[in-house]
């Protein structure tokens, strides 16, 4: 299989398993290679026993660096498929490469990797990897309420995520991420669990309850809050109430939203863009068409594509499509 180096613009040969292996060993010395990043993907069942030993073999914060490193190399590049090295990962003795494992199987929605979730949730003595595990519940809560998952198996998602929010000693970086994952529901306690969180004087809690309320999908009763946060000073809720925004369609938030898509900062710029195409309406699709052109002007490629692909969504919520984009 070839794959190619967007930076370089290069062609690369998959290597040869040994060819990862000995770049394993030499990590040390020569660092992070392009063979590891290429090698360590779509392995056999037969390649990743191969693998064990020498991923065993190398040191903890080694391990780390590298998992790091595929979960980006993952977000940037979708051929590739790290699923063996973080079936290793997940069970390492070391808390930050289990953390980053969880991540790295992002993809991964069988019931075996739910069951080994909530298995960390429960037993995990570090509350960095029990957060990063109850996350990644919450995509499983969401197959549950779109009828993916037996309900059986959503119901012990749920549960878990439930008793994770509800129990006080547990430490508040997992019971905001519980909080974000049951949001994924349509669970009975869901609406006052929001609220309560709100409410809290934990801003953690709070900005995680304004992500909820976008998952809950009721912008009757929380979209007030959200708009009032649009003008948060706080970047992380600021953020969170840009996405809610778009999650709820929004429509008053347009204006907000248009300010802070040209905003400098590059996080929110790209979430205000995403929210833009989720309302959608003229308005949304003339600041989306201002916006396309500032970044052909900066040859911003990455944020060309964000941006058509939220005129592509905004067209289909509803608005006609500006004249500068027809004549393209």
């Amino acid at each position: 299989m070839n794959f190619y180096d967007d930076e370089d613009s290069v062609q690369y040969q998959e290597p040869e398993l040994d060819e990862t292996l000995e770049a394993l060993r030499n990590i040390g010395s020569a660092g992070l290679t392009t063979t590891i990043f290429y090698g360590l993907s779509n392995l056999s069942v037969d390649e990743a026993e191969q693998l064990r030993p020498v991923w065993a073999g190398l040191a903890p914060a080694q391990r780390r660096k590298i998992m790091r490193e595929l979960v980006e190399s993952a977000e940037s590049n979708f051929e590739f498929d790290y699923q063996a090295v973080g079936n290793f990962g997940i069970e390492d003795d070391d808390p930050g490469v289990r953390e980053a494992a969880i991540e790295v199987l992002w993809e991964d929605d069988s019931l075996e990797l739910m069951n080994r979730l909530i298995d960390i949730v429960q037993w995990d003595e570090v509350r960095e990897v029990r957060a990063a595990a109850m996350s990644a519940l919450g995509r499983f809560i969401l197959k549950g309420e779109l009828g993916e998952l037996a309900e059986d198996d959503a119901v012990r998602a749920q549960d878990v995520a439930i008793q994770s929010l509800t129990n006080l000693d547990e430490d508040i970086d997992v019971r905001r991420r519980a909080l974000e994952a049951i949001s994924n529901s349509s669970h009975e306690m869901v609406e006052e669990a929001i609220s309560e969180a709100y409410e809290s004087t934990d801003r953690r809690m709070q900005v995680s309850s304004v992500f909820a309320m976008g998952r809950n999908y009721d912008a009757n009763l929380w979209g007030d809050i959200v708009l009032r946060e649009l003008d948060s000073s706080d970047a992380e809720m600021l953020y969170e109430a840009a996405r809610a925004a778009g999650e709820l369609e929004l429509v008053p938030a347009v204006m907000a939203l248009s300010h802070l898509a040209f905003s400098d900062d590059r996080e929110v710029k790209e979430v205000a863009i995403w929210s833009l195409g989720e309302i959608g309406g003229n308005e949304s699709l003339r600041v989306l068409a201002a916006l396309a052109d500032a970044a052909d002007e900066e040859s911003d490629d990455d944020l060309a594509e964000a941006i058509q692909d939220a005129i592509g969504s905004a067209t289909t919520a509803g608005g006609d499509l500006p004249l500068s984009l027809l004549d393209d």
